[in-house]
C-alpha cells in the first residue's frame, strides 16, 4: 500500500468512496456534489491537494486539503473502502496530510464533523485537533463540530 498525490485519473474513485460513505452515513449535500463534480476548481486549483491509498493499482481511500482561506485549509471527504476499513489507514492519511500542511508552513487545519462519528472524533483528537466555535461559515448541513489544528 502506498499513498500517492492527486491525478485526475482518480476523480471518479474519489467521488465513488465519497458518495459511498456520505449515503452509508448521512446523505449527500448540494455542497459535496459541487465539489465531488469539480475537484480541479474547488480543491486543486486553490492549491489544495488530495491524497490516496493505493493497493494494487486500487484506489481504496481518500483524503482532501481544500483551502479556506489564506493557510487555512480544511482537512475533508477522508473515505476508506468498507473493505479496507479498521487497517488505520485513515490515520495514515491523516498523519501524511498533516506532515504535507506543515512543509507548506499553512498555519492550521479545520475539520467539520458530526458528533455520531465517535471514532472519527476520537481520532481527530488524537492528532490534536480541537473543538472550536463551529461558527457561520459550515458548509454542511450535517455538520455540528468544528475542530482546528494548530501547525505552528
Amino acid at each position: 500500500m502506498e499513498i500517492i498525490s492527486y491525478e485526475s485519473v482518480y476523480a471518479d474513485d474519489f467521488k465513488d468512496l465519497n458518495i459511498a460513505w456520505l449515503e452509508k452515513y448521512f446523505w449527500v449535500e448540494p455542497h459535496d456534489e459541487e465539489v465531488l463534480g469539480n475537484l480541479n476548481k474547488y480543491i486543486i486549483e486553490p492549491g489544495g491537494n488530495i491524497f490516496f491509498v493505493r493497493n494494487d493499482k486500487k484506489i481504496i481511500g481518500c483524503v482532501a486539503l481544500m483551502k479556506m482561506e489564506e493557510s487555512v485549509f480544511e482537512l475533508t471527504k477522508m473515505a476508506i473502502s468498507p473493505e479496507h476499513q479498521g487497517k488505520k489507514l485513515g490515520q495514515k492519511l491523516m498523519e501524511h496530510s498533516i506532515n504535507f500542511a506543515k512543509k507548506q508552513a499553512w498555519d492550521h487545519l479545520i475539520i467539520f464533523s458530526n458528533r455520531k462519528l465517535e471514532n472519527a472524533i476520537y481520532i481527530y483528537k488524537k492528532y490534536g485537533f480541537r473543538e472550536i466555535p463551529i461558527g457561520e461559515n459550515n458548509p454542511y448541513s450535517r455538520g455540528d463540530i468544528k475542530m482546528r489544528l494548530n501547525l505552528s
